[in-house]
């Protein structure tokens, strides 16, 4: 899988259901200054696909417009910051984020909630060549925030710190976004629960409401503002990466920066988008996890 073949594979899900998508390449991307999602991209052959898929249900209100933004790192190495060789062939599912918006918003299109949807996947790869970004360097994201570049294998971060100000851009109200992003994650819950974090308490409701109809296990983590310390640079806004302790959260306090004051959700899948043995109920390898909760909590808007 390649950011180009999912583009496509995206595309023609959307011409099958209705949805209106636009696929957008490296001119494009650099045009719109998304300088977080391109210091990812930059590092591979293969170009980078910005995925837009819109659902405007006729008789929906104009507002809310909710944003589902997705992860979609199609193969990470780690780039420089390379990662250990053991293990490294499941990194083809760090797209899994980006997966699972693509598929909510194929349900969503077949079940027709009369509510506005914006899904937006950020897909690229992360490799360790002579173009790719170093540990030091400082990158310029789409809303103008200065990036501290600590490791580059907190690359997951960089492309939704795009896709989520972009979604604003377009005029979502409330945003939600999935991505393996961590494995500190993994290391607090394991391979049972997702990690969720929240900087609305009534979006949180809404979501701790879909999560009961879905079924899916998912565990609120804190945002606190005393976590913000940890992603402070000396030399641009902010540092991808804040360090061992509390990475999940550090990742959260990240993205929070480009979320700013719209009501926003993230999702840290990295545990449990991948299952490792083979169980009665579900094949071994992708879960598809969060895709039933997110369709819940769009119907959730429409009733």
């Amino acid at each position: 899988m390649t950011p180009t073949i999912l583009a496509e594979r995206a595309r023609k899900m959307c011409e099958e259901v209705g949805l209106k998508c636009e696929v957008m390449g490296p001119a494009r991307i650099r045009e719109l200054k998304m300088g977080a999602f391109w210091s990812v991209a930059q590092g591979s052959d293969e170009e980078p696909r910005l995925i837009v898929m819109h659902y405007e249900p006729e008789g929906a209100p104009e507002k809310p417009v909710l944003g589902l933004v997705g992860k979609g790192i199609t193969f990470d190495t780690g780039g420089i910051s390379i990662k250990p060789a053991d293990g490294m062939e499941k990194m083809k599912y760090d797209m899994a984020g980006g997966a699972a918006m693509i598929g909510a918003m194929r349900a969503i299109a077949l079940l027709k909630p009369k509510v506005k949807v914006i899904g937006i996947v950020c897909a690229s790869e992360n490799m360790p060549s002579g173009h790719a970004q170093k540990p030091g360097d400082v990158q310029i994201a789409m809303s103008g925030k200065s990036i501290e570049i600590i490791n580059t294998d907190a690359e997951g971060r960089l492309v939704l710190a795009d896709g989520l100000y972009y979604a604003r851009q377009l005029g979502c109200t409330h945003l939600i976004d999935a991505a393996t992003l961590t494995g500190a994650c993994v290391v607090a819950l394991g391979m049972i629960n997702a990690g969720v974090f929240s900087n609305n308490e009534e979006m949180f409701g809404r979501f701790s409401e879909a999560l009961k109809r879905s079924g899916e296990k998912m565990w609120r983590l804190p945002v606190d503002q005393e976590y913000q310390e940890m992603i402070k640079s000396g030399i641009a806004d902010i540092v991808n990466s804040g360090g061992r302790w509390g990475g999940a959260i550090n990742a959260a306090m990240f993205l929070k920066e480009f979320a700013e004051d719209t009501p926003w959700i993230h999702l840290d899948i990295a545990g449990t988008a991948w299952t490792e043995d083979q169980k009665p109920w579900i094949a071994k390898g992708p879960s598809g996890i969060a895709l039933r909760s997110l369709v819940e909590f769009v119907k959730g808007f429409a009733s």
